[in-house]
């Protein structure tokens, strides 16, 4: 059993009171990167066993559940290091893998998240920019009720992570 983040304490009376349904909403972030289409896609494709070696200090693992880690079907559990505000764990399932466009696309199917969303769905995508590539996350998701906030620190995080591979990819 996960330990109990500071969102479960704000948001849970939230949950139990809901005050208005909520309807699908969308959410995009567009990161510059200095690596080629190629190599930052086959860094996001490596995904399962890079990013706890780059960012230690967000995740503490991630674990192939069911199938190869890289084609629709596979499910991951991501277990996020001590600190992270957004929650403990979460479990993904890989929806649609396209190596010709750069693009994948998943949905959050466990873990604190799912008690403030109904629905959580990303899709990314990976495009050619001048000498680099542009990044593109789009989600879409369903609040649990009207008083959960808008996920802006889910945006930033995702920024954020894109803009540190990409120093990494230029490091190494």
């Amino acid at each position: 059993q996960p330990e109990l983040t500071l969102l479960h304490y704000i948001f849970t009376p939230l949950l139990l009171h809901p005050r208005a349904s909520s309807m699908a909403s969308t959410a995009e972030v567009l990161v510059a990167v200095k690596s080629s289409p190629d190599r930052f896609w086959e860094a996001i494709r490596s995904s399962t066993e890079l990013f706890p070696k780059v960012f230690p200090e967000q995740f503490q693992s991630i674990e192939i559940v069911e199938g190869d880690g890289r084609s629709a079907g596979t499910v991951r559990l991501l277990k996020y290091a001590k600190g992270v505000p957004l929650a403990t764990f979460a479990k993904e399932k890989i929806e649609e893998v396209d190596d010709a466009s750069k693009q994948v696309s998943y949905s959050l199917i466990d873990g604190e998240l799912v008690s403030f969303y109904k629905n959580f769905k990303a899709n990314l995508k990976v495009e050619p920019n001048g000498d680099g590539s542009q990044v593109k996350w789009c989600m879409e998701y369903e609040k649990a009720n009207a008083e959960v906030p808008d996920p802006d620190l889910v945006k930033e995080t995702a920024a954020n992570t894109f803009s540190a591979l990409d120093e990494y990819l230029a490091k190494n």
